[in-house]
C-alpha cells in the first residue's frame, strides 16, 4: 500500500494514496502549485548552489573540505526525491519521474562500496566518518534517504534508490548495531527512517536498530554543549521525559520514531510516555496556530507557558514534524484530538509557509511582526530564518523541501479505515474508496467549501452489501455542529460522530460546522498575551495587518472592543477596534492607568487568515490583540 506511514497494527489504518484523491478546493490547489512550481524550484536552487554537484564530486574523487552547503544539505536532496516519488504516484507526471531518476543516478554514484553515503565526511581531505556525531548530521541525512526510499518502494516497487538505501541502512546497522559503536546522531531522524524502511521491507533488524538508537538517547551519549544536552534530547531517556524540550524539530522527529517503535514492539509503556508528552506539550508549549518552538537561540521549546508572539520561532519544519507525530498517534489510538491538531497545524503553519506561486517560503512563523519586513530578493539566498517576507531560498533551506514532501502526500492524511468502516479526519473535496477486510466496499465523495463554509456533504458512491460505519470528526471548536442523515438532523458534540447502516449509492450525509468568527482567550498563565484576544474562524487563526490600518504605528496602538462582537468578512472577519491617539512621551510608563478610549477613533478592523499574511507585500502583523474589556471569566 502506498502510504507515508504504515504500521503493522493500530486502532485505525491509513488508506493508500491511490484510495484517496483531492478533487478541488484549497489543498488541491496547493498540491497543484507544489507539483508545477515548488519541486522544480527546489531542484533549481540546489543545482545552482552546488548541493547536487557535491554528489558528483564525491563520485569523481574531486571533493574537498570547501564543499558548498551545510553538512545536512544532502538531506534536502533526499526530501525532494521523496516529494517527487509521491508526486509521480499521485499524477503520473513524467517530468517528476524524470527528475527523480536523474537525482537517483547522481546520488548512486556517490555511494561507497560498503554502503556509506555522505558528501561532507569520509572522502579526500574531509573529516573522517562519524567524527562529529553532535553536529555532522550523517545519520540524519541517511534517515531522510530512507524515507525517500520508502516513498519509492511503496509507490513503484524496488528500484535503484531502494537498493542503495538498503545498502546504506545495512552500513548503519553494522556500524552502530549491537557490538558496534554505541553512538547516536545529534539530530534525530535516522530512527524514524529506519523504522518505516524496516516496515516497508519487512526487515525487522532495521526496526530493532531504531529501537536501539532510541534507548541510547538520554544518557549523555553526546558531548555537552552551551545549549545543554536537552538540545539533542540527550538529557533524559524518552520514557522518563514529561514534556518536549530542546530543538523542536529534533524532539518531534524523535517522538515520531518512538511511536513507530512502540507500535511495532507492542510497547505500551513507550506509547503512553509519548501520549503524556503530547498532552503536556500541546497544553502548555504550543501556539494557537499549532506552531511549536518559542526560542530563537536553539529553535526550541521554552518552558511551560513561555509563548511570546513576537519572538515565536515556530519553524515550518516543526509544523511538519508535529503532523508526523500526531498522525502516528491517531493511527495508534483513533483519538480525534490528534486530527484536531493536524488540522490546526496544516492551515496555520504548513499553509502559511509557501507563497501562492510556490516559489518563496517562511522558515519561522511569528505571531507578531512589529515592523514590515523588507521584500526578499527572489534571486538571493536569505541568510536569516526570521523575516517579515517569504524568501525564495535560505542558507539553511530545510523548510521548502519539507513542505514539498508534505503537500505531495497530503491526501494520505485525510481518512482512515478499520474493520468496520471509514473515518474522515480532514475535510476537503475528495473521493475516497476502500475495501474492508471482509470484502465490504466503503466509498464516498466529499463536497465542501471548507473552511470558508462549514457544510460538508458526504455522498455515498457504492452500494453496501452489509452495514458499515461512517465516522466524521467534529473539531474541538465546533460546539453546536449538526449532522443530517435520512432527513433527520441532530446536534453532534466535538469528537467523533458515527453512522452505521447499509448505505446506498447516492445517499448524502451532511455535517454542518459553525465556522463563524469567534474570540479565543489565552490561558492567564501565558504572560506575553495576558489582556489580549485572538480571533479564529473555523480551523483558521486570523490576524490584523498594518497595511489595512491608517499607518504602521496603528497596529501597536489598536484596542479591540469584544463587547461589539464580530462580523463575518469576505476572507475572515471584522472586529470593532479603537485607534487611540497616544501622545509622544519621554518615558514609556505611567503612574495612572490610561483610558484606551480617550481621543480614539472607531474602525472596523479587517482580520484575515494568518496563513495569508504578507502575501500582499511587507506588512506589520499581529494575532493577539489587546482588549478594552476583561476576559469573560473575570467579570
Amino acid at each position: 500500500m502506498s502510504s507515508p506511514v504504515l504500521p503493522s497494527h493500530g486502532r485505525v489504518r491509513p488508506l493508500g494514496l491511490a484510495q484517496v484523491s483531492l478533487t478541488g478546493g484549497f489543498w488541491h490547489e496547493r498540491q497543484a502549485v507544489n507539483a508545477s512550481a515548488t519541486l522544480a524550484h527546489c531542484e533549481s536552487w540546489m543545482e545552482r548552489l552546488g548541493w547536487l554537484a557535491n554528489f558528483d564530486r564525491v563520485a569523481d574523487g574531486t571533493t574537498s573540505p570547501d564543499r558548498p552547503g551545510w553538512p545536512f544539505s544532502d538531506s534536502e536532496v533526499y526530501k525532494l526525491m521523496e516529494a517527487l516519488a509521491w508526486e509521480t504516484a499521485r499524477t503520473g507526471d513524467q517530468e517528476a519521474e524524470a527528475a527523480f531518476k536523474r537525482l537517483t543516478a547522481r546520488v548512486a554514484r556517490a555511494q561507497d562500496p560498503d554502503g556509506y553515503l555522505n558528501t561532507c565526511f569520509g572522502h579526500g581531505d574531509q573529516p573522517p566518518r562519524y567524527s562529529d556525531l553532535e553536529g555532522g548530521h550523517e545519520l540524519y541525512n541517511t534517515g531522510h534517504l530512507l524515507q525517500a526510499a520508502v516513498a519509492r518502494l511503496r509507490t513503484h516497487g524496488e528500484d535503484d534508490l531502494v537498493r542503495l538505501a538498503r545498502r546504506a541502512a545495512d552500513h548503519v546497522c553494522r556500524t552502530f548495531g549491537p557490538g558496534g559503536r554505541a553512538g547516536i546522531c545529534g539530530h534525530p531522524e535516522i530512527e524514524v527512517g529506519l523504522a518505516e524502511f524496516g516496515r516497508a521491507l519487512g526487515e525487522e533488524r532495521y526496526v530493532e536498530q531504531a529501537r536501539l538508537f532510541l534507548d541510547r538517547r538520554g544518557h549523555g551519549t553526546l558531548r555537552d554543549i552551551p545549549l545543554g544536552r536537552a538540545y539533542f534530547q540527550d538529557d533524559l531517556p524518552i520514557r522518563e521525559a514529561r514534556v518536549w524540550r530542546g530543538h523542536a524539530v529534533r524532539a518531534l522527529y524523535l517522538t515520531a520514531a518512538a511511536v513507530d517503535v512502540a507500535v511495532e514492539r507492542g510497547d505500551d509503556e513507550l506509547l503512553h510516555a509519548v501520549e503524556r508528552q503530547w498532552e503536556r506539550s500541546v497544553a502548555r508549549r504550543t501556539y494557537i496556530t499549532g506552531g511549536m518552538g518559542s526560542r530563537h537561540q536553539d529553535e526550541g521549546f521554552g518552558e511551560d507557558w513561555e509563548l511570546p508572539p513576537d519572538r515565536a520561532y515556530c519553524e515550518t519544519c516543526a509544523g511538519v514534524a508535529s503532523i508526523m507525530v500526531s498522525w502516528r498517534l491517531l493511527l495508534a489510538t483513533g483519538d480525534a484530538r490528534y486530527a484536531d491538531l493536524i488540522e490546526r497545524t496544516l492551515y496555520n503553519v504548513v499553509a502559511a509557509s509557501p507563497s501562492p506561486d510556490g516559489r518563496a517560503f517562511f522558515y519561522a512563523n511569528p505571531l507578531h511582526q512589529r515592523t514590515p519586513g523588507r521584500a526578499a530578493d527572489p534571486d538571493e539566498v536569505s541568510p536569516r530564518a526570521e523575516g517579515g517576507t517569504r524568501a525564495a531560498w535560505f542558507d539553511v533551506s530545510c523548510c521548502p523541501t519539507n513542505v514539498a514532501r508534505t503537500l505531495a502526500s497530503l491526501h494520505g492524511y485525510l481518512a482512515t479505515s478499520d474493520d468496520d468502516g471509514l473515518q474522515l479526519h480532514q475535510y476537503a473535496p475528495c473521493a475516497i474508496g476502500a475495501e474492508l477486510p471482509d470484502g465490504r466496499r466503503a466509498a464516498v465523495e466529499v463536497e465542501t467549501g471548507y473552511p470558508r463554509t462549514g457544510t460538508v456533504r458526504v455522498r455515498i458512491t457504492a452500494d453496501a452489501t452489509a452495514p458499515w460505519t461512517l465516522t466524521l470528526r467534529v473539531p474541538a471548536w465546533a460546539a453546536g455542529a449538526t449532522l443530517t442523515d435520512e432527513g433527520r438532523t441532530r446536534e453532534v458534540a466535538p469528537g467523533l460522530a458515527g453512522i452505521r447502516r447499509a448505505f446506498r449509492a447516492g445517499e448524502v450525509i451532511t455535517l454542518d460546522l459553525p465556522v463563524e468568527p469567534r474570540f479565543t482567550w489565552p490561558d492567564p498563565r501565558i504572560d506575553a498575551v495576558r489582556g489580549c484576544v485572538a480571533v479564529e474562524r473555523g480551523p483558521e487563526v486570523l490576524c490584523a495587518e498594518s497595511r489595512d490600518l491608517p499607518g504602521p504605528a496603528a497596529l501597536d496602538a489598536l484596542v479591540i472592543d469584544t463587547r461589539a462582537g464580530l462580523k463575518t468578512g469576505d476572507d475572515g472577519a471584522l472586529a470593532r477596534a479603537l485607534l487611540p491617539a497616544h501622545p509622544g512621551r519621554a518615558w514609556p510608563y505611567l503612574t495612572h492607568r490610561a483610558d484606551p478610549a480617550g481621543d480614539a477613533g472607531w474602525i472596523d478592523l479587517p482580520l484575515r487568515p494568518y496563513r495569508s499574511w504578507a502575501q500582499r507585500g511587507p506588512t506589520g502583523m499581529r494575532v493577539w490583540l489587546p482588549v478594552s474589556t476583561p476576559h469573560p471569566e473575570g467579570e
